[in-house]
């Protein structure tokens, strides 16, 4: 396995020193218990899956931290999707380094550029990114995980819904995907995420979206 990029080794430190100051994570609130209320919840979130699924083309802006048994580092994150297809760039405001994952959630593959040694292709971006990087990200399912929905064709499914009826908790193939905030809606557009946390044994991702869009359809 490779060293992690340079502007990410900067970002290290900056997320531990973010760590050391923030203070403890709140813990979520108790989930809706309520059958009559979570059945009223899964039904929205049905029709939020519905209009998603109905606009394939999106984008987002943000922020990321990733963290994976204390290596890891921090930086501005734009992801665009058109149906399968992902083109995910990273970016760090202090070295004004970037790398750049090209990626489909069909076939798995990915493209990996912006690494010294130039760029690296593999039949499981996952594992490609793992191997370069040392980062374990779920690439593929996080294009569904980021805008609230279920990954499709993964094993151990559980959800759980906030009192004001909004997804919470998905727990997907080891994963736990925490949405501690919300964009309201926007007309057509439903709620979308805007605070997730990611985390699988000593692996995590946290995400600030600043920014969402959907071309109409």
């Amino acid at each position: 396995m490779t060293s992690l990029p340079r502007f990410m080794a900067v970002g290290v430190s900056l997320l531990l020193a973010a760590c050391a100051t923030r203070a403890p994570q709140a813990s979520l609130p108790p989930p809706l218990s309520e059958p009559e209320a979570i059945q009223a919840a899964k039904e929205t979130q049905a029709r939020r899956a519905t209009w998603l699924d109905s606009h394939p083309q999106w984008s987002f802006e943000g922020r990321v931290a990733i963290n994976n048994a204390g290596k890891g580092g921090n930086g501005r994150i734009d992801w665009q999707q058109d149906g399968p297809r992902y083109v995910v760039s990273l970016s760090a405001p202090v070295t004004r380094q970037s790398w750049r994952l090209i990626g489909d959630t069909h076939s798995e593959a990915g493209r990996l550029e912006g690494l010294e040694g130039g760029v690296r292709e593999g039949e499981d971006a996952e594992a490609l990114l793992l191997e370069a990087t040392g980062w374990d990200i779920p690439v593929n399912a996080l294009a569904r995980w980021v805008q609230g929905l279920s990954a499709e064709g993964m094993p151990g499914e559980n959800q759980s819904f906030s009192t004001a009826g909004r997804l919470q908790t998905v727990e997907q193939a080891g994963w736990r995907i925490d949405y501690t905030e919300w964009f309201d809606a926007a007309g057509e557009q439903p709620p979308l995420p805007r605070r997730i946390d990611a985390r699988r044994d000593r692996a995590t991702v946290r995400l600030i979206v600043d920014r969402w869009d959907f071309l109409p359809q």
